[in-house]
Order: C-alpha cells, then sequence, then structure tokens
C-alpha cells in the first residue's frame, strides 16, 4: 500500500516535450490517473484542443521557458525522430539522477539520446498507434542509469497508453518496431483487403467494409481475452471441409500469409536498424 501512495505522489512533476497525437493522448491518460501534480508541456504550436485548460499544466514553446529551479521526476520526448537531436540538448540542463528522460522516438537509439544530454538515465520506447485511444503496447528499454523506482515511473506513465513491457537487450526494439510498432498498419491493411474480397464478392462497399472493421476488431479483442491461443481459436472456426477450411487452404499454403508476414516482418526489422541512430 505504500508502494502505491508513492507512485501517486502528488508531488511528481512532469515535462512533456511536444504534444502532438501521441503527446497529448498520454497527457490526457496522465491527467486522468493523476500521474503528477504539475505538468510542463513544451509544444511551439500551443496547446491542442481541449487541452488548454487542463488542470495542474503550464504551456510553454521552448525549454527555456520552464523555471530553472524545476526539478522533473521524468522528461518524455514525443517529437519527431528528424528534430529529435537538435531537441535534446535543451533540456540537458536536468541531467542527473533525480530525473528520468524516456524517449517515445522511433529509431532513436539510448546512445543517440544520451549523446544530446551527457549522463542521464535513459529509457526508450516504441509505443504504436492503439495508444492514442489506451490500447497500445508499449516496450521499453533502460541504460544502466535507471533505478528500480524509475522503472516503475517509467511504467505508470505508459500504462496511460496501455500495456507495457521491458526487453533488456536494445537491439531487440529493431524487431519491437517490426511487430508491433509497425504492426497496426498490416492490420488496417488487411481491413482493406477484406473489404475489397468482400466488394468482388458481391456486397455492398459500405457493408462490405463495416463487416471488415467488424470482424478484425472482434476478432483482435476474442483474442486478448480468451485463454486460448490463436492457433486453438482459429481451429473452434474450422469446420473440416467447410468454409473456413477452403479459405485457408489457400492463407496456409507455402506461398501463403504466414510466409509473407515473416518476410514483411523482416523487412521493417531490417530498415529499423538502418535508421536507428
Amino acid at each position: 500500500m505504500a508502494e502505491e501512495d508513492h507512485d501517486a505522489s502528488p508531488e511528481r512533476t512532469l515535462v512533456l516535450v511536444g504534444c502532438g497525437k501521441m503527446g497529448s493522448a498520454l497527457l490526457r491518460g496522465w491527467i486522468a490517473a493523476r500521474a503528477a501534480a504539475r505538468y510542463c508541456v513544451v509544444e511551439p504550436e500551443g496547446p491542442p484542443p481541449g487541452l488548454a485548460d487542463a488542470p495542474g499544466v503550464s504551456w510553454h514553446r521552448s525549454p527555456e521557458e520552464p523555471a530553472s529551479r524545476l526539478a522533473p521526476d521524468a522528461v518524455i520526448f514525443a517529437v519527431k525522430p528528424q528534430v529529435l537531436d537538435g531537441v535534446v540538448p535543451g533540456y540537458r540542463r536536468w541531467a542527473g539522477p533525480p530525473t528520468l528522460f524516456v524517449s517515445i522516438v522511433a529509431g532513436k537509439t539510448i546512445a543517440g539520446i544520451a549523446r544530446g544530454l551527457g549522463p542521464a538515465a535513459v529509457v526508450r520506447t516504441m509505443p504504436n498507434t492503439p495508444a492514442a485511444i489506451g490500447r497500445g503496447i508499449t516496450v521499453a528499454c533502460a541504460n544502466e542509469r535507471v533505478t528500480a523506482e524509475q522503472r516503475r515511473l517509467c511504467e505508470r506513465l505508459l500504462a496511460a497508453a496501455g500495456e507495457s513491457a521491458w526487453v533488456e537487450d536494445e537491439a531487440l526494439l529493431d524487431a519491437v518496431t517490426a511487430v508491433s510498432g509497425s504492426g497496426p498498419a498490416y492490420v488496417f491493411l488487411l481491413i482493406e483487403a477484406l473489404a475489397a474480397a468482400a466488394e468482388a464478392a458481391g456486397l455492398p462497399s459500405a457493408l462490405a467494409l463495416r463487416l471488415a472493421r467488424a470482424t478484425v476488431a472482434g476478432s483482435g479483442e476474442l483474442a486478448r481475452l480468451a485463454g486460448e491461443s490463436p492457433a486453438q481459436l482459429r481451429e473452434a472456426v474450422t469446420s473440416p471441409g467447410g468454409t473456413t477450411r477452403a479459405a485457408l487452404d489457400v492463407l496456409m499454403a507455402r506461398d501463403g500469409l504466414v510466409p509473407l508476414i515473416e518476410r514483411a516482418v523482416a523487412a521493417a526489422a531490417a530498415r529499423s536498424r538502418e535508421l536507428a541512430s
């Protein structure tokens, strides 16, 4: 119970750098969960709609604006990858044991972030777009300066976006990027393809898209909540000699969906390694 009270410390201060789609989703989640008492948001474009008067939030257009005496518990970078290198040094004054730095920026390594900060506790994360509705999954990797308490703080912050997990080997984040980071695009393509196939089979376009969306969303939720493995769930739908079996014979052929997904994930992981800096 004492640890829970500590995690909900009303004295906590967070600095959020960037408040686009992902940053604003995190901020809304933190406010709802009372993750901190004070939020300093640095966003050159100003507050996004609906957040200008959010409780406990101060808005700043540059890293120089927050008070120099501020001692944040965490600084979270939620900016575009192409600008991160230029943004990070502006927060170097807080690099030190009390402050945790968390990056949700794709393709930027811990070493690359630390170059702009100097000695600092850094966590690199790979979220995915369902985080915008609190249903994402984020995988994190910490450097040796991150304490156990700071890991717990990071988990609490990431909980605003959905589930979280840790890897100790940063190289694994390339595979994570290829699976969960890029994965939503694969699922959206599946919805597109299923809807197009439904139209080709004669269904009206609006109904085809509705069926595709609902089927993928419902099946995903069933897979998340059910105690059975995906293979067991698939087998439960598949009757010998039935319609599902006919379709799966195509999808599970030697040149079918499984090897195609393997090649796609391998290509994404290879590109992630190329982009890392």
